[in-house]
């Protein structure tokens, strides 16, 4: 694809990709970012003023310039998408191979605990923690139920970090290997234990907490200190609590960026 294709052009070239199930919408210019800087095979880039969109890169992203000033495109975002991101950039990536992410999982011995969300509901909240899982540096998300953590609203909220960590929906006989702690009003205070780095950390969802079966699959139940007469904490904050409860990255191995 030329860089002076005409617009109308690469829309069309972008609708007929955007319909692949093999291709993750990034939508925005921090989830492009994040998804070529964890080494993404990103197919398309599209905004309404490249020359605006390798500004940006430039400025805040100075690592990916170069990949961003390559794939950009010229096209009408507002033909192709249903809302445009303040940005006004948008890019599809190829989805991360099924087989790579469960042999990641299942790889031991283990560095960092595995997140297990147990048929969470909100898009955002899932994304939400993928953020966080790919800030601690944690091995992986996986989520049980329905929903799909590669849906475009979850790739979203996660800001493009689903390429930082594996992100998986796995059923209850595919959890990796490794002691399983369930977070759970009537289990022991966390602050008493230590979470070991091969640990499975579920977490239910707000209304409906842990399913049946996972909470009897559970090696411990955990509890978060929690004010009586407080119904719950919002599930990003559970899984935050919790991993920093683990311990996150090494000292020295923090980042600073807030986007």
């Amino acid at each position: 694809m030329s860089e002076d294709q005409d617009p109308e052009a690469v829309a069309r070239h972008w609708r007929e990709a955007a319909v692949r199930a093999d291709l993750v919408l990034l939508d925005g210019f921090h989830a492009l970012k994040h998804a070529l800087r964890f080494g993404a095979d990103v197919r398309m880039v599209i905004a309404e003023d490249p020359a605006a969109v390798r500004a940006l890169a430039a400025e805040l992203a100075p690592d990916v310039e170069p990949d961003v000033a390559r794939l950009v495109r010229r096209a009408t975002l507002r033909e192709v998408m249903p809302r445009v991101h303040p940005t006004g950039v948008a890019a599809l990536a190829v989805r991360p191979d099924r087989a790579a992410g469960l042999a990641a999982l299942g790889r031991m011995p283990r560095p960092a605990p595995v997140v297990v969300l147990d048929n969470p509901r909100n898009l955002g909240n899932v994304g939400a923690v993928v953020r966080l899982a790919a800030g601690f540096g944690a091995t992986g998300v996986v989520t049980r139920g329905d929903l799909d953590p590669w849906h475009p609203n979850v790739v979203r909220a996660g800001a493009g970090l689903h390429y930082a960590t594996t992100v998986a929906r796995l059923t209850l006989d595919e959890l990796p290997p490794g002691p399983l702690y369930a977070l759970d009003p009537e289990g022991e205070d966390i602050r008493a234990l230590t979470l070991p780095d091969d640990a499975l950390l579920a977490f239910g969802s707000e209304r409906h907490g842990i399913s049946p079966e996972l909470r009897a699959r559970a090696d411990h139940l955990v509890s978060l200190p929690m004010r009586p007469q407080v119904s719950s904490y919002n599930l990003a904050t559970s899984v935050a609590m919790t991993l920093f409860h683990w311990g996150g990255p090494p000292a020295g191995e923090q980042g600073g960026e807030d986007a």
